[in-house]
């Protein structure tokens, strides 16, 4: 079954049924993944760009490898050092690269809103992989594809999103995704990094990270983002992680066992130490690999083909 949109730019556009359709793919080329050869036909005579206006090393790194595992043909465009840094808009130089025939465009840019901007603009399908603080979709349909793994059905379980909620299009998506899926959802994290009126998203707020890890069935902790704080909003990341890292001894405390998961980069020692990164609760390591096989799906999915049984084999 095709999607009901044309393009990826963010959680709150899709169904239900729709994220249900992505992870069934993606348990499909999930097992393509896991063959000695990884690579199928189904995209052969595709091309993809990724267009990135902002620095990325997991995401580009995840997206590019899901694309030439489908056999597209992959352009990848990098602002740095491009035609941007003299001038030239957004619209231009989009458009420069589908005069050569791209198919399908993967940007990330720093201004909230751009990929709508750009689906209204070209006829190429967009999928948002992070667009300034608003939404990062691809990465909550991994994140919520771990935990089902982990848990079946994401329906009535708890998840806690800990850290810098203000500044993260991750926390955004993932509770958008979350809802539709029907999981309970809390952010926790200093009151300065919360947004005030967090509340009307349907979320729970809790402001002491020990309580809200004794709510919760998975712990999804972000990094601070400083790189978009243009005011100090704690006084030191030695206070931020006493009073609001993850580390062991807080697990330990628990009269239950949670999931941990992070989206990365980690800065370990601040939001989360490394013997609970690296612990058997953390499932860190699969949202990377789950990332692959869901924009195996997302690509696929929005390219309009139908055979996918016929290419996998």
């Amino acid at each position: 079954m095709p999607l009901s949109v044309k393009h990826l730019l963010g959680i709150k556009e899709l169904t239900p049924q729709d994220i249900e359709q992505i992870f069934q793919t993606a348990d499909e080329f999930k097992q393509v993944l896991q063959r000695p050869i990884k690579k199928v036909p189904t995209l052969r005579d595709t091309t993809v760009a990724n267009i990135f206006f902002e620095n990325s090393t997991r995401t580009r790194l995840s997206f590019e490898l899901a694309e030439k595992r489908l056999g597209a043909d992959v352009v990848n465009f990098s602002a740095s050092g491009s035609s941007v840094s003299k001038g030239e808009t957004l619209i231009d130089t989009v458009n420069n690269i589908l005069a050569m025939k791209v198919d399908m465009v993967v940007m990330r840019h720093s201004a909230s809103g751009a990929p709508w901007f750009l689906a209204r603009h070209i006829d190429a399908s967009i999928i948002n992989a992070g667009d300034g603080t608003n939404e990062h979709p691809t990465q909550a349909l991994l994140d919520a594809f771990s935990i089902r793994e982990k848990v079946g059905s994401l329906k009535g379980k708890r998840i806690a999103i800990i850290g810098d909620i203000m500044h993260s299009r991750v926390a955004l998506s993932n509770i958008f995704c979350l809802a539709k899926l029907g999981a309970e959802v809390m952010v926790s994290g200093p009151p300065t990094l919360i947004p005030k009126h967090i509340h009307s998203l349907g979320v729970r707020v809790e402001y002491n990270v020990k309580k809200a890890l004794e709510w919760c069935d998975v712990a999804n902790v972000l990094r601070i983002q400083l790189e978009r704080q243009h005011k100090p909003l704690f006084s030191t990341l030695r206070e931020y992680a006493l009073f609001y890292g993850v580390n062991k001894q807080m697990l330990d405390s628990l009269k239950k066992e949670i999931i941990i998961m992070h989206p990365g980069p980690i800065n370990r020692g601040v939001e989360i130490n490394s013997d609970v990164a690296d612990s058997k609760q953390s499932i860190i390591l699969d949202q990377v690999e789950n990332g692959v096989a869901i924009r195996m799906a997302v690509i696929y999915l929005l390219s309009g083909r139908k055979d996918l049984q016929d290419s996998i084999g």
